[in-house]
């Protein structure tokens, strides 16, 4: 039985036996459970007629008639003729159709606008509203009183239906005329109606309707009329009209039946809707420790749409129309502005993201989590893996050896010893992982690592570049284990420039694995059983006064680092760490690290070995020009304003002019950055005495998908660490003062500052008389991480 049929069977005519010869229009149709319909001879419609007994109600005892429905609606149409005539309604004889060959313009009863007449208008896109016709505005627009007791002018254009027979009505009257109407509209009447005139193909104004349904033509029946009509999506079509005057006529059956479907999926999808809504609802009311997981949000297809458009949507990544217009649907319903700050909102309150969600990553889409197939693969390489370089490596396990990195760092790729020789001279070795032997080039755990091409550190979780296991098991440094390595040696010249170097694989064994504060402790402490050290701090200081002899530029400024051990919960417990790269460790490592850069860039320039050589032009840096500056954070401030960016070559070093060198390459955290296990193959092929397996227009290539990727993850490290030095300062009590040094002035007194216990620049507004250089204290006013926002406030340092 089709969805027609169903609709159909509740509904009857009746007619009166005591009204005049066809108050039947006095035929009223009504809602009628029990009854069942004649067939129709298209859609399997029945239809029965009633006739009440006299001084009975219609609902009460009927004797049954039954007609056919032809002869039912010529009676109808008959009796409706003669009832019009004497009462000398307009109405026209003619109610064919195109196929009659009668003029539907015949139907349409002119009227024009003028005093207190009923109207209904098009307040805006989404709203009808009746009112009263007052006086003119101007030539063509009208005055009137609307359903709110408001006085609005209005155009004739947005007149949509002027209500029938309705002189002088009182705009006071209008709320009880609309609780009326909406109190006798019956959608089911439309269904009957349109078997009535889909059998002779008839037409018919509002009015007309109105008498069909309701056997009365008076304002409130025709305004009901109206609004079945007007809001009929499957039974009647608007066949012509104008302005406010149209003539409605049957739809065929068959598109009857194909709407009737529509609109079943239609009120389906509307129930779906609304009981999401109603989950939502709900949900945004229970206690963080009861709503649902994430993943409940993804069981069912239907929700998961709807959630992942709401997600899309937080993010500003609508990959669809469909995804937009569903999003904006939900947030509506639910009382929200339609923005990406709403969306997040939601979703934040039903549990579906933590308070703390990073949306850089998911607008940015970097990969975290590897495939099973990549792990299954790292892990073969674990299992199965030989040394290529077995034979040829130097066994330097006598040496000491420092590995020095931050407290958490996962990945050891680096470490150093020294040793002065007996001419004076410093040695230096910088031992560094080798993942190319385990790892070959174009194997498909390579592959993977070049479409990441780095790690990523945050301050909420580390995603290695290589699967977890095959790092920290197979290619990172372990303290007092045999480990492969590729050690750069070089010996230098008094002065600090390069007099020897040599590139060899071999095996070491880590003697320390040391944090930067730990080992500047150490350094400190000068003891005499760790002169390795303190030869390797001895090296540094060298090394960096002969790069300032060549146009190095000194960069150190404070640095922050966070942790944030529980980023799920709402008030994170957050770890700040500052580090002044001054510091001795830390320019220990750095300078160990820039040399090994040129160490290699110097070896594959000598062998003609293609390589990611990366330099850095400083021909728009006249250093003369910030010697006005304070030496440190101030002037590194002011300088790397105008840094230009790096630039590669992949056949020739480029001179390095920040760092002072004649070529650098990047090679010391090959388990960390794919461009330097691209110069790890390229080196160790050349140590094989085979042919290097990239050209340099390979490398080339390989370095510009590398370099956009790296390039995202840098972009979003920088955001997710300004986010939580944010909320950190949203943490600290009101009352806490920071210093604040004071780095260039942007605007009369808005300054450009250093939070030095924070390691994080910001603005803020200070006294007239301070200068570049000088420390003020500041409070915080206000720090809203989700916006980037802060707020602060200089505060007088006596009180």
């Amino acid at each position: 039985m089709t969805m027609a049929v169903r609709a159909m069977n509740t509904c009857s005519i009746f007619r009166s036996a005591s009204s005049p010869p066809f108050a039947s229009l006095g035929c009223r149709l009504h809602r009628f459970p029990a009854l069942h319909c004649r067939r129709h001879p298209q859609l399997g419609f029945r239809i029965s007629v009633f006739q009440s007994s006299q001084n009975h109600n219609p609902f009460g005892r009927a004797v049954i008639r039954s007609y056919h429905v032809q002869s039912l609606v010529d009676t109808v149409t008959e009796q409706l003729e003669a009832l019009r005539k004497r009462h000398r309604i307009r109405a026209t004889s003619k109610m064919g159709v195109a196929s009659s060959g009668e003029l539907l313009e015949d139907k349409l009863e002119k009227r024009a606008l003028r005093e207190g007449l009923l109207l209904e208008f098009k307040k805006d896109s989404e709203r009808l509203l009746l009112a009263v016709a007052r006086r003119r505005d101007g030539k063509k627009n009208w005055m009137v009183y609307d359903q709110y007791g408001g006085t609005t002018s209005i155009k004739p254009q947005q007149v949509t239906f002027i209500v029938p027979g309705a002189e002088n009505f009182d705009h006071t009257d209008i709320s009880d005329f609309l609780q009326k109407a909406q109190n006798n509209l019956d959608p089911s009447l439309l269904e009957c109606a349109w078997i009535e005139l889909h059998e002779k193909n008839k037409t018919v104004t509002v009015e007309e309707f109105a008498e069909i349904i309701f056997g009365s033509a008076e304002p409130l029946e025709s305004y009901c009329a109206h609004l079945l009509l007007s809001k009929d999506e499957v039974y009647f079509t608007v066949l012509e009209g104008k302005s406010s005057f149209c003539v409605y006529g049957p739809r065929p059956a068959m598109q009857v039946e194909e709407l009737m479907h529509k609109k079943v999926a239609k009120e389906a999808a509307e129930k779906e809707f609304q009981d999401f809504l109603q989950l939502l609802k709900s949900t945004k009311t229970r206690p963080s420790h009861e709503k649902p997981p994430k993943s409940s949000w993804e069981n069912e297809e239907k929700i998961q749409h709807k959630i992942k458009s709401l997600e899309a949507y937080a993010i500003d990544a609508c990959e669809t129309d469909d995804q937009k217009k569903t999003a904006g649907m939900i947030l509506k319903a639910m009382g929200l502005a339609k923005t990406s700050a709403s969306a997040l909102k939601l979703l934040i309150d039903i549990g579906y993201f933590p308070v703390h969600v990073n949306l850089d990553m998911l607008k940015l889409n970097i990969r975290t989590d590897h495939s099973d197939e990549i792990i299954s693969a790292a892990e073969r390489v674990l299992s199965e893996a030989s040394d290529p370089d077995e034979l040829d490596r130097i066994d330097l396990t006598h040496l000491k050896v420092y590995a020095i990195d931050v407290d958490e760092a996962d990945e050891l790729d680096d470490a150093l010893s020294a040793t002065r020789l007996m001419d004076g001279r410093i040695k230096v070795w910088i031992h560094v992982a080798d993942p190319a032997s385990l790892v070959q080039p174009g194997s498909i755990v390579d592959r993977e690592a070049m479409k990441r091409g780095t790690s990523v550190f945050l301050p909420t979780a580390t995603y290695p570049m290589f699967p977890e296991k095959l790092a920290m098991e197979g290619m990172s440094m372990k303290q007092g284990e045999l480990c492969k390595a590729v050690t750069v040696s070089v010996v230098l010249h008094t002065d600090g420039s390069i007099a020897e170097y040599e590139v060899d694989n071999t095996i070491i064994k880590p003697t320390y694995m040391l944090t930067y504060e730990s080992a500047s402790e150490l350094l400190y402490m000068n003891l005499e059983e760790e002169v390795e050290l303190k030869i390797l701090s001895q090296a540094a200081a060298l090394r960096f006064r002969w790069r300032r002899t060549q146009g190095a530029i000194d960069t150190s400024t404070f640095e922050s680092r966070i942790k944030v051990a529980n980023p799920d919960d709402p008030d994170p417990s957050i770890t700040l760490y500052v580090e002044d790269q001054t510091d001795p460790a830390m320019r220990l490592v750095s300078e160990m690290m820039i040399l090994c850069g040129e160490a290699i860039a110097t070896y594959g320039s000598f062998h003609n070995i293609p390589l990611p050589f990366r330099g850095q032009p400083q021909s728009n840096i006249d250093i003369s020009a910030f010697s006005h500056l304070p030496e440190g954070p101030v002037r590194s401030a002011a300088i790397v304003k105008i840094m230009r960016a790096a630039e590669m070559d992949f056949r020739n070093p480029i001179r390095h002019g920040i760092l002072g060198i004649p070529g650098y390459v990047q090679f010391t955290s090959p388990i960390r950055r794919y461009m330097d296990l691209l110069a790890h193959y390229q080196v160790k092929a050349f140590l094989r005495g085979d042919s290097p397996p990239y050209s340099a227009g390979q490398l080339e290539g390989m370095a510009c998908l590398v370099n956009m990727n790296v390039r995202l993850v840098k972009k979003l490290y920088n955001s997710s660490l300004r986010y939580w030095i944010l909320e950190y300062l949203r943490q600290q009590p009101k009352e806490a003062t920071f210093r604040g040094l004071i780095l260039r002035f942007i605007k009369d007194r808005i300054a450009a500052i250093l939070l030095v216990e924070v390691g994080m620049q910001a603005s803020a507004e200070v006294s007239v008389g301070l200068h570049i250089g000088d420390v003020v204290k500041v409070q915080v006013e206000e720090a809203h991480p989700r916006d980037d926002f802060l707020s602060l406030k200089e505060v007088d340092e006596w009180a």
